[in-house]
């Protein structure tokens, strides 16, 4: 298996123009039916597994979920104007606090459903012209554009997804 790159280590290119946010609107409307699909049927006991210390399949996807609030909060930040995002826990605190492994699925996968939802429908109530406003985001240290942030969240989406087939696979019997 190759080895992924960290989130952590990845870089991004926001050259695309702006009107890709529709597009990028989808690829956040589809993550909560695509994680459903991934491990709704997924025997408890391998949701839970771990490998190692990293996170299980569950944890995962409650990461996600942990996330929508910075989602939230940073939509907010672009509707009133800010200059610069709030920066994530990048020690992911909130996750290892969250006792995700402890919760039955369904409530994360429909809490993570609810709340993705949620910012879904504010983006879709935006104007075209709000998508290319622009605040620095620390840990990248650019400008990032509302439609940079959405590809963002998709690539993150995305990255814990294959997470979760990588575990899948692994744990496969």
């Amino acid at each position: 298996m190759t080895k992924r790159i960290k989130w952590i280590d990845r870089r991004f290119d926001f050259t695309f123009p702006t009107g890709l946010y529709p597009e990028m609107i989808e690829r956040l409307r589809g993550t909560p039916a695509r994680l459903e699909d991934r491990i709704g049927s997924v025997p408890a006991e391998v949701l839970l597994r771990r490998d190692g210390e990293k996170w299980s399949m569950q944890e995962n996807a409650g990461h996600l979920l942990d996330l929508e609030a910075l989602v939230m909060e940073r939509l907010d930040q672009y509707l009133a104007g800010a200059t610069e995002l709030h920066a994530a826990d990048m020690s992911n605190r909130k996750t290892y606090e969250a006792g995700h492994n402890s919760v039955p699925v369904g409530s994360i996968l429909s809490d993570f459903r609810q709340q993705r939802m949620q910012n879904v429908a504010r983006l879709d109530g935006l104007d075209a012209e709000m998508f290319a406003r622009s605040a620095f985001h620390p840990r990248l240290a650019v400008q990032m554009r509302l439609v940079d942030m959405i590809f963002f969240q998709a690539e993150h989406d995305d990255y814990h997804l294959a997470r979760i087939s990588e575990l899948a696979r692994l744990f496969a019997s």
